[in-house]
C-alpha cells in the first residue's frame, strides 16, 4: 500500500521544528533505578530508524551490553518507507513502534498533529540540546545531524576532473557515471530534493535526469555503489557513510558544493502507544546522553545534537560547511508533488 503523505494532514497549524514559542514540555525525567527495572520486566524494546545498519545494530548491541536483560529489535528501512508502515500499522491498530528516528523531519509534524507521540524530555535532552532541536511540547528532538552529499571515487574520477557542484554535475563527461537516491523511498533525499529544487529550480532536475544517472533507493546506497566502483559519482546520499568508507581505505571523497550541501536533521520520538514504554524512554534517554551521542559520533562521524559532544576529528565542522536551510512544514506540503515532479523527470 502506497499512502500519500496528504492523508495524514490536518487543516490545523503546527509550529514546524525548530520555532521558538513558549515551551509547554513536560519536566525533564531522570534515569532512574525504578525505570531501568520496569524496562527490564519488559524485556524489549522496538528501535525504528532510518539510520545505516552499520550504525543502528552497534548502537543498539551497546545498549543491551550497558541493560543487561533489555534487547533491542532495530527494524531499518527507508524514512518514506517508515512513514508508511507507521500508519499501516495504525491503520490496522497494530502497536509495534517504541522509538522512532527518522531522517525526514516532517514525519513528526504529522504524527505530533494525530496524537501518536508521548511527551518526553530526558534531563540530557533539557541540559544538553539546544532549544531549536527540541520540539516545544516535548515530543520529539533531534537525535543527530548529517549532510546529503557529493562524493566521487578517485580510481575513477581524478580531482582534477572532479565536480565542485551541483551544476557540475550536468556536464556531459558524467554522462553514465552517477548514482543517486529516491525521495520516494529516502528521508534523506525527499529533505534534500526539496532544498535543491528551493534553491535551484525543478528545471535543474529535468536536466539531471538526462544524465544516465543509475537509480536506487535508500540514501545509504550511493555510498556502497562508488566504494564498489559501480559508478564514479554519487550525486548525493548519507555523507557520513562516505567519511566511514573513506577511513576504511577507500578511494572517496566528499564534496561540499559550492552552491551549498543539504543539511539533514533526524529527530527521534516515543511513541504514546508503545509496547514497551519504560524500555522506550530509557532507549531514548541513553541515545540522547553523552555516552550515546560520543557513540555515534565515534563510530559515524555524524553531527551530535548534544552540545557537550565534541565533532569527530578529521571531520569537517558543521559550522565551516555551507548548507541549504532546512524546513520540514514545507517539505510536509510539498512531498507528494515532489515524488510526483521527481517520477516524472526521472521515471521511476
Amino acid at each position: 500500500m502506497t499512502m500519500r503523505r496528504r492523508t495524514l494532514l490536518q487543516a490545523t497549524a503546527l509550529i514546524p521544528f525548530g520555532a521558538r514559542v513558549v515551551s509547554a514540555a513536560p519536566p525533564a525525567e531522570a534515569v532512574t533505578p525504578a525505570l531501568i527495572e520496569a524496562a527490564k520486566k519488559e524485556g524489549k524494546v522496538s528501535y525504528y530508524t532510518a539510520m545505516d545498519l552499520s550504525v543502528a545494530e552497534p548502537l543498539a548491541k551497546t545498549f543491551e551490553a550497558k541493560y543487561p536483560g533489555i534487547k533491542v529489535r532495530v527494524e531499518r528501512t527507508g524514512a518514506e518507507r517508515l512513514f508508511q508502515r507507521v500508519a499501516q500499522e495504525y491503520a490496522s491498530r497494530i502497536s509495534m513502534v517504541d522509538v522512532i528516528n527518522s531522517s525526514d523531519a516532517s514525519h513528526f509534524l504529522p504524527w505530533k498533529r494525530q496524537g501518536w507521540l508521548a511527551a518526553f524530555v530526558s534531563e540530557d535532552v533539557a541540559r544538553n540540546v539546544p532549544a531549536d532541536q527540541v520540539d516545544p511540547d516535548g515530543m520529539y528532538c533531534n537525535q543527530r545531524t548529517h549532510l546529503s552529499a557529493i562524493a566521487y571515487n578517485t580510481k575513477l574520477i581524478a580531482p582534477a576532473d572532479a565536480p565542485k557542484g551541483f551544476a557540475d554535475l550536468l556536464d556531459p563527461k558524467y554522462l553514465g557515471k552517477m548514482v543517486k537516491g529516491h525521495p520516494g523511498y529516502s528521508g534523506t533525499i525527499m529533505t534534500a530534493t526539496h532544498q535543491l529544487a528551493r534553491a535551484l529550480g525543478w528545471g535543474y532536475f529535468e536536466k539531471l535526469a538526462k544524465q544516465k544517472i543509475l537509480q536506487v533507493q535508500s540514501a545509504t546506497e550511493p555510498p556502497k555503489k562508488i566504494e564498489a566502483g559501480e559508478r564514479a559519482i554519487a550525486v548525493d546520499g548519507s555523507d557520513y557513510l562516505f567519511w566511514m568508507a573513506k577511513e576504511r581505505g577507500s578511494p572517496i571523497e566528499v564534496v561540499h558544493a559550492v552552491e551549498g550541501t543539504p543539511q539533514i536533521s533526524n529527530p527521534m520520538a516515543v511513541f504514546k502507544g508503545a509496547p514497551n514504554p519504560n524500555a522506550a524512554r530509557l532507549l531514548h534517554a541513553w541515545i540522547m546522553s553523552g555516552e550515546g551521542q560520543e557513540f555515534i559520533v565515534n563510530l559515524s562521524g555524524q553531527y551530535a545534537a548534544h552540545r557537550g559532544v565534541k565533532p569527530k576529528p578529521g571531520r569537517p565542522l558543521l559550522a565551516d560547511i555551507k548548507t541549504f536551510r532546512e524546513d520540514a512544514a514545507e517539505v510536509e506540503k510539498q512531498a507528494d508533488d515532489i515524488k510526483t515532479r521527481y517520477a516524472r523527470y526521472f521515471k521511476v
